[in-house]
């Protein structure tokens, strides 16, 4: 992908650094972002021009967890895939997979353009702001100075800067101090066909002692109707949530992209200040090769945070999540848990590390990570981690990866049901704790179902392993 076919200024090549040879064989280890980021007082003209600068210099990434786990996105034909694609109208997707309900306002991004925003008058009226990132930096450039990409790298690799250099439309939402929204802020990214390379841009802003709930939905088509090797498509995303002293925010995220060649590589971070909180559970549901960096920082005094997750990888999809429960002051809390499965031929790992900062005093947190294989091919990893650099902490983690349970199947079928059922009750029992935290019950619904589909479409597969044990 060129940059001029991006809308950026190209590097003159005499300018550009010079690549060692096979670089792209080089691979990056999993780290804490937990650090400034590159808002550091430029301009986002400037911002741009830089992570241009990276984005030309750079190879597709390559991560490598101590040898026996890898990312890799050299398959990815980026140079095929065009940005910026103009959209028309909700995409059919959206229509048939957000759920009907009330809400305080929704944002739809299908490719690069925003094909829909609304927003409640009356939130509107007390200074609620939801538009397109660009809108927001030219009606509301000082406040955004102050946030965006304060606490996201733009250099890291090389889609990580494209996101940064090449992102058109984008989100922005912010609810002022003091305001309390009861019902969600829909955020929408959609990809109706493939060719398309989605660079998602979001940014969140909750006031003191704000109190409001934000739900994304990422989702694409099948691309059935498309040639085998023309199914290609990529969502390079970056999203970043800042809560102020007090504020209090549930986030939930749905992404399934289907059946299509579907790349994801996205790096979000959330941010809690002084005696906030943050709920914050994705639900990863489909994607051709997902990478995900997911990073929950307290960094005020009194914050606390409860990262839920779960993730369900089939047939041949490659899922990679990078999870931080970051502590950068204390007093603080953190409880992190995720749940997930794998069925036919697919690859999951999810690492989550709590990182403890000096001086993060009087911090309490847990990590636990459970994952289950249902498919004789499929391959899970569970990777819990603790990095402490205090001393009156209490940290601890844990993590199990199992398979369907006979003993459970027998009593299940004592009780009435088929072989067939006792393994949907189980999988989907195993799920429920979590699918029951999201608080939302057409949200609930939503994520019930598309496990439901999952375990119907691998339904033999299951059957298959647990006779054969």
């Amino acid at each position: 992908m060129s940059a001029a076919a991006n809308g950026a200024r190209p590097t003159d090549a005499a300018e550009q650094p010079q690549v060692k040879a096979g670089r792209h064989r080089e691979a990056s280890l999993y780290h804490a972002l937990a650090g400034a980021g590159a808002g550091d007082g430029r301009t986002l003209s400037e911002l741009r021009e830089a992570a241009l600068a990276a984005y030309e210099s750079s190879e597709l990434p390559v991560w490598r967890r101590s040898g026996f786990w890898t990312t890799s996105l050299q398959s990815l034909d980026l140079d095929a895939l065009q940005s910026g694609a103009p959209a028309e109208g909700v995409p059919e997707i959206v229509r048939r997979t957000l759920p009907e309900r009330a809400r305080a306002g929704r944002i739809v991004q299908s490719a690069g353009s925003i094909v829909a925003l609304e927003l409640d008058a009356q939130l509107a009226g007390a200074g609620v702001i939801l538009c397109s990132l660009e809108q927001a930096f030219e009606e509301h450039g000082e406040l955004l100075a102050q946030y965006y990409s304060k606490r996201l790298p733009i250099d890291r690799h090389k889609l990580e800067a494209a996101n940064a250099a090449f992102w058109t439309g984008g989100v922005f939402r912010h609810v002022p101090a003091g305001v309390v929204v009861e019902d969600p802020f829909e955020i929408v990214y959609a990809i109706e066909r493939p060719g398309v390379a989605q660079y998602g841009r979001t940014l969140v802003l909750g006031g003191r002692t704000s109190e409001f709930r934000v739900h994304e939905y990422d989702l694409a088509e099948d691309f059935d109707a498309y040639p085998e090797g023309e199914r290609q498509a990529l969502h390079a995303g970056a999203f970043e949530l800042y809560l102020q002293d007090g504020a209090r925010c549930r986030v939930a995220q749905v992404q399934d992209w289907g059946a299509g060649e579907v790349f994801d590589v996205s790096t979000r971070f959330v941010a809690v200040g002084r005696d906030a909180y943050c709920h914050w559970l994705p639900a990863l549901l489909g994607g051709h090769l997902v990478r995900q960096h997911l990073e929950l920082a307290v960094c005020g005094p009194g914050g606390e945070m409860a990262f839920r997750g779960v993730f369900f990888a089939e047939e041949h999809e490659h899922l990679d999540v990078f999870a931080v429960d970051l502590h950068e002051t204390g007093p603080s809390g953190g409880d992190v848990h995720w749940r997930g499965a794998a069925s036919g031929e697919s690859r999951a790992s999810f690492e989550g590390l709590i990182q403890i900062d000096p001086g993060a005093q009087q911090t309490h947190t847990y990590l636990q990570i459970h994952s289950m294989m249902l498919s004789p091919k499929a391959r899970v990893d569970a990777i819990p981690s603790v990095l402490v650099s205090a001393d009156d902490v209490s940290a601890s983690h844990g993590g199990t990866v199992g398979e369907l349970d006979e003993t459970a199947i027998f009593y299940m079928q004592t009780r009435g049901l088929d072989r067939p059922a006792a393994v949907r009750v189980i999988v989907e029992g195993f799920f429920e704790p979590l699918i029951a935290e999201l608080a939302d019950e057409p949200l609930e619904q939503l994520v019930r179902a598309k496990i439901a589909d999952k375990l119907a479409a691998a339904r033999e597969d299951i059957e298959a392993y647990a006779t054969s044990r």
